[in-house]
């Protein structure tokens, strides 16, 4: 059992070293249809399952200390070369598959609590009113909602490994999906131009890039990182309003007005910050991950197998969306996950798409942020009555 920070650290990035290159040496198949993010995050996450890392406090610090510095700085560097024209061509469809993926989400814990009630307890509908928040806005909302509505600790720790395990298992296949994005729009029948203009001047913009050299590296490291700790300092001494707005939230508002604020400098020319973005990228999944413990699916199974249940309604409803509007997977993946993800996951998988589409990601999950404990406090009415 590993107890050691820099023993623990070391593991995950040689276990994303391992994965990356062994895609990159191989050139196999394999990872076509297992994509490399989703083989890291499931052996970090059996790593913790196995009991390979200690799960000490002292860890959960170092991972959720580590995961705060790298998310803004990975957000900042992807942010320099975006094209913010093309990003606001993609805002109504953005906001519709949003909408709908709030109500198929409430509409899935309504049904699942219907069919599912007699098999749980009576106050469970208080535990899936706070879960409802979690998967429509965060943490922040998950913990209000808790003090709200009074939720009982034992149905409480129900929901929260719900939020683990359900959640894990969203997230994998969400990420899974990535390669397989122009066979679903083929499928649905998708109108991609405005992404696919983005995704080719990227590709166009690498193939003109110049080999990266250790100079480009430490400049990428250093400015990203420093720029990402003085969004953070300032962060915290600003003041938080409600549940939506705290000191992560300012943060990331941060460090997206000032990547795109350099985007149309001479900065946004500097090499190497789609490599450096993808390193810390990987390496938060696996951060991420590390915390997922798969031995909690044995128990509690009616409250798994309800999750389960909502996620199907969600992701049944969604699907339907984008039958009928023709909508790519990239919008409904970001839609689906700036509400059960939140801040920590919608960036992370927008980059997975592509580096030009973080601030999509960011922004939905601010709208999911401050939407959060409304539709928490909206299903604890519709459950409670039923």
């Amino acid at each position: 059992m590993i107890e050691s920070g820099a023993l623990y650290i070391s593991v995950l990035v040689a276990t994303v070293a391992l994965l990356v290159g062994a895609e990159k040496v191989t050139k196999s198949k394999f990872f076509k249809y297992v994509p490399t993010v989703v083989l890291i995050y499931i052996v970090a996450a059996l790593l913790n399952t196995f009991g390979v890392f200690s799960g000490s406090e002292a860890l959960g610090e170092l991972n959720s200390g580590i995961r705060s510095l790298l998310l803004p700085a990975m957000i900042f560097l992807f942010l320099l070369n975006c094209n913010i024209l093309q990003i606001i061509k993609l805002g109504p469809k953005m906001l519709l598959s949003y909408v709908v993926a709030v109500i198929s989400i409430i509409g899935g814990f309504t049904v699942t609590y219907y069919i599912m009630q007699g098999f749980l307890d009576t106050q469970t509908w208080k535990a899936f009113a706070a879960l409802a928040g979690s998967w429509t806005g965060g943490s922040a909302n998950l913990v209000a909602l808790q003090g709200i509505l009074e939720v009982p600790e034992n149905l409480f720790g129900y929901a929260l490994i719900m939020d683990t395990v359900n959640y894990s298992f969203w997230v994998m296949l969400l990420f899974w999906l990535v390669p397989f994005q122009f066979a679903f729009n083929r499928f649905t029948k998708a109108k991609t131009e405005s992404i696919d203009q983005m995704q080719y001047n990227l590709s166009l913009e690498e193939k003109e890039t110049k080999p990266l050299t250790y100079v480009e590296i430490i400049v990428c490291l250093g400015f990203s990182m420093l720029v990402a700790s003085l969004a953070i300092a300032v962060g915290n001494t600003l003041p938080e309003a409600g549940n939506a707005v705290n000191a992560t939230t300012w943060t990331i508002l941060i460090v997206t007005v000032l990547g795109l604020g350099l985007a149309v400098t001479p900065v946004a020319r500097l090499t190497g910050t789609m490599d450096i973005g993808y390193l810390m990228l990987y390496t938060i999944i696996a951060l991420i991950a590390s915390n997922a413990d798969f031995s909690n699916i044995a128990e509690v199974p009616a409250y798994i197998i309800s999750g389960f249940m909502i996620l199907f309604f969600h992701g049944a409803i969604m699907l339907l969306l984008a039958k009928l509007f023709r909508l790519d997977l990239f919008t409904l993946g970001i839609a689906s996950l700036a509400n059960i993800g939140g801040m920590a996951s919608a960036p992370v998988l927008a980059g997975a798409f592509s580096r030009t589409l973080v601030p999509v990601g960011v922004m939905m999950a601010l709208i999911g942020s401050f939407m959060g404990t409304v539709v928490g406090v909206t299903v604890a009415e519709i459950l409670s009555r039923i």
